[in-house]
């Protein structure tokens, strides 16, 4: 096993980009690289050089590049909630990236996390209007598929980020997306529980009790991070002594970490599939005098979970970049509107573990 950085590691989050049906019968249109590397910059937004980067590579990675929208390709976005800050950060990443890349958008979603119904109502609202192309980032693999066959059948391209469609299901009834992008997420639970092993062992213990807190059931994300976690703490010669179903919520997360406390009082770590989960389980723990015992991690790098890691008291999150999201998957867009060929399988954007240590550095991450 490769070993991982405690300070900095370059999480590589694969943004697998393939086309699972035709991009309306066009021609591919001339690309023009400047038009979209020109159109949002971030250097100007945020002064980490690292966040900088990501624009880059990612922009990099889905070469070649289409042109810019003429103002009338109108888009719509279909997320899981607007409740969580995460979604929050991406919605307004989808809207800053729109106004460069000559794109309309709309923005709808769910109620909360697990509103499935909700999401799917939405999606189907978007459906009864004008739209070029739809992006759905679905709750879970299965409650998005009866908006995709309905897209399909008025001829809107639907694009798929984050959560991927159940394909067994998709396939039975004929769902077809024109192109994803998504990230490795069990590489992300991977990284986190990796750390919280290492930290482990740099205490002077060669095995303890951790546990597991992935997010929402059917998740494809949650449970890919759930996956990751387990392994990299299998690996590290860990004990996983419990693994449960925390819904993306703190408060869940928060009585799951106390009654795991009980039954466990010698435990020494917890692995959280998001940051808001995360910052539950800290607060447990700072109930139970037991923070500096019990070693928390989570994934998002939310500003509360960054000020968390300030205070000292959770002890990484993997960061991603839900603003930057924005511009990537709108420009996919404008390729698979403009008949580029989505052929390429593998797409690479550095970003980070961050860590007590490391958080100085990205006060301007977002």
């Amino acid at each position: 096993m490769k070993k991982r950085s405690l300070l900095f590691i370059g999480l590589m989050i694969v943004l697998c980009m393939f086309a699972l049906t035709g991009c309306g019968g066009n021609k591919p249109a001339a690309t023009n690289d400047a038009n979209v590397k020109d159109n949002v910059d971030v250097s100007k937004l945020v002064k980490n050089d690292a966040y900088t980067d990501i624009e880059k590579n990612t922009l990099k990675a889905l070469e070649p590049l289409p042109d810019k929208g003429d103002g009338n390709v109108k888009v719509g976005v279909v997320m899981p909630t607007m409740s969580n800050p995460f979604y929050v950060a991406a919605k307004a990443g989808y809207e800053d990236a729109a106004k460069s890349l000559g794109i309309q958008v709309e923005v709808v979603s769910g109620s909360k996390e697990d509103d499935v119904e909700g999401q799917l109502n939405a999606f189907k609202t978007l459906l009864g209007k004008d739209f070029d192309a739809i992006v759905i980032i679905p709750i879970n693999g299965m409650n998005l598929i009866s908006g995709v066959v309905e897209a399909n059948k008025k001829g809107i391209p639907v694009i798929c980020s984050g959560t991927t469609l159940n394909a067994a299901a998709a396939a039975e009834a004929g769902a077809k997306i024109a192109a994803h992008m998504s990230n490795n997420f069990t590489e992300q639970g991977h990284l986190a529980a990796a750390y919280i092993s290492e930290k482990i062992k740099a205490s002077g213990a060669q095995t303890a009790k951790v546990a597991v807190i992935e997010g929402l059931a059917g998740a494809s994300q949650g449970e890919a991070r759930r996956d990751g976690a387990v392994a990299a703490f299998k690996e590290a010669g860990m004990n996983v002594v419990s693994i449960q179903t925390g819904d993306w919520d703190r408060q869940k997360a928060y009585n799951i970490a106390t009654n795991l406390l009980q039954s466990n009082p010698d435990l020494r770590g917890i692995f959280c599939a998001n940051d808001t989960m995360a910052l539950g389980v800290v607060e447990a723990m700072k109930v139970a005098g037991k923070k500096d015992q019990v070693f928390v991690t989570g994934i998002d790098f939310l500003d509360e979970a960054r000020q968390s890691l300030k205070a000292g008291e959770l002890n990484a999150s993997v960061a991603m970049a839900p603003y930057m999201a924005g511009k990537g998957v709108l420009t996919l867009v404008l390729k698979v509107l403009q008949g580029h060929d989505i052929t390429q399988q593998n797409y690479w954007s550095p970003i980070a573990l961050i860590t007590q240590e490391n958080v100085n550095n990205y006060d301007d991450w977002k």
